[in-house]
């Protein structure tokens, strides 16, 4: 793990299409936001050679003041829109970090990008959505890069402790239509206390950036998590939805019922237990996990995602985190060649577990072969649905295999 201060990862000219001219990436451990901010511009503009930037995203940690890491962003970017959000850790081109900050360009040449910030989560309605989504398509299109249809993805970056993701997610993808989606919460290095998403030159709370990606360039918006069913079922029979708290798991004590299942204490039940033990509610076929946040002094669980009286959620046993990763990188490279770059957003109980593990080194391994950078979330977002455990994300192929894969949605 990459707690240490590291210099900017800066990838020197290779040509056009090579993966750091396509989409360069940089990261900073430098603690003075003017500073960091400065390395982060100079290693995005050295590989384009004279490239112009349309876009930068980042993911920061969210010990650095954030008003002053505001202005000195803007200003090292003066003229290009800048996005992001804070994390729980980040994932740079060296590999897992903490308190630092990881940037992406996205050239001109490439990229057409349009950003807009929802302000009023509790608010956003079908109609806003529509409007939002007009907006950024119509700047795509003004730029004139490539067709709408097929070629376009939007990023979502949202409050994580806004207990919002579900309405606006649903609502955002009702409007997007065929255009794929996915995105992650943002985090605040496990504190739970404070998240923030950042749109020009300003960090916000309480609010969501979503940002559409046009492109010729080949890409597939995917998800993943390593977790399969286990034949025991819990029934939510008392629970607040809009504190996403459940009081009570086959009408005992919620806490005392899980704790029951995974084989310990509740005074012992920590984040390495909610894990490596968690639960999903199945729809169709597929499962889908709902972490658990914390053990509250009342004996009820708080989590990351909406719960509600009634569901029955499946406890969950963890396969090979990294086997399973693998494979879905191997996929992904069969269908549109290696990458450019896979942006990922990758659950902080994912890497909780990979610490617990001991295969922190064999982790960045896998994500420097297969070029991802990215930050850990509070949770994650899939064509408009919230989600938890996962590695979601975006792979994006290069100029010489543009026709190698589809940005359709599955």
């Amino acid at each position: 793990m990459l707690d240490a201060p590291t210099p900017p990862s800066v990838t020197r000219p290779a040509g056009a299409s090579s993966p750091a001219a396509v989409l360069p990436t940089a990261c900073s451990h430098e603690p003075d936001p003017a500073r960091a901010a400065r390395e982060l511009a100079q290693a995005l503009a050295e590989p384009l050679a004279g490239a112009h930037l349309g876009a930068v995203l980042f993911f920061c940690s969210a010990e650095y003041p954030l008003a002053a890491l505001g202005e000195a962003l803007t200003a090292a970017f003066e003229g290009v829109p800048v996005s992001g959000c804070t994390t729980a850790g980040e994932i740079t081109p060296n590999g897992y970090a903490r308190g630092g900050i990881v940037a992406i360009g996205f050239p001109r040449a490439h990229f057409a990008v349009s950003t807009v910030l929802i302000d009023d989560l509790a608010h956003f309605d079908l109609i806003r959505a529509q409007r939002l989504t007009d907006t950024l398509l119509n700047e795509c299109r003004h730029q004139a890069l490539a067709p709408i249809a097929g070629h376009s993805f939007a990023l979502t970056l949202l409050d994580g402790l806004s207990s919002s993701e579900e309405q606006v997610l649903a609502t955002l993808d009702a409007a997007l239509g065929s255009i794929p989606s996915f995105g992650g919460s943002a985090g605040d290095d496990n504190r739970l206390a404070h998240t923030h998403v950042f749109h020009q030159g300003r960090f916000h709370d309480q609010a969501a950036v979503v940002v559409m990606v046009n492109t010729p360039l080949p890409f597939e918006v995917f998800s993943t998590h390593h977790l399969r069913p286990r034949g025991e079922k819990l029934v939510v029979t008392a629970a607040d939805r809009q504190r996403r708290t459940v009081f009570e798991l086959n009408a005992a004590p919620a806490a005392e019922e899980y704790a029951r299942l995974v084989g310990r204490p509740v005074e012992a039940l920590d984040e390495t237990d909610f894990a490596r033990h968690p639960l999903a509610v199945r729809i169709g076929e597929a499962h889908y996990v709902r972490s658990i946040q914390r053990v509250n002094p009342d004996g009820s669980l708080t989590f990351y995602c909406a719960v509600e009286n009634g569901i029955v959620l499946t406890a969950m046993t963890p396969a090979p985190i990294l086997d399973d990763l693998e494979t879905v990188f191997a996929g992904l490279e069969a269908r549109l060649g290696p990458p450019a770059l896979v942006i990922g957003c990758d659950c902080f109980l994912r890497r909780l577990e990979i610490e617990a593990l001991e295969r922190v080194a064999a982790a960045e391994d896998v994500l420097r072969r297969h070029r991802t950078v990215g930050f850990n979330t509070y949770g994650e977002q899939h064509h408009g649905m919230h989600i938890n455990q996962t590695f979601t994300g975006v792979a994006i192929g290069r100029p010489e295999c543009r026709d190698g894969g589809t940005g359709e949605r599955a």
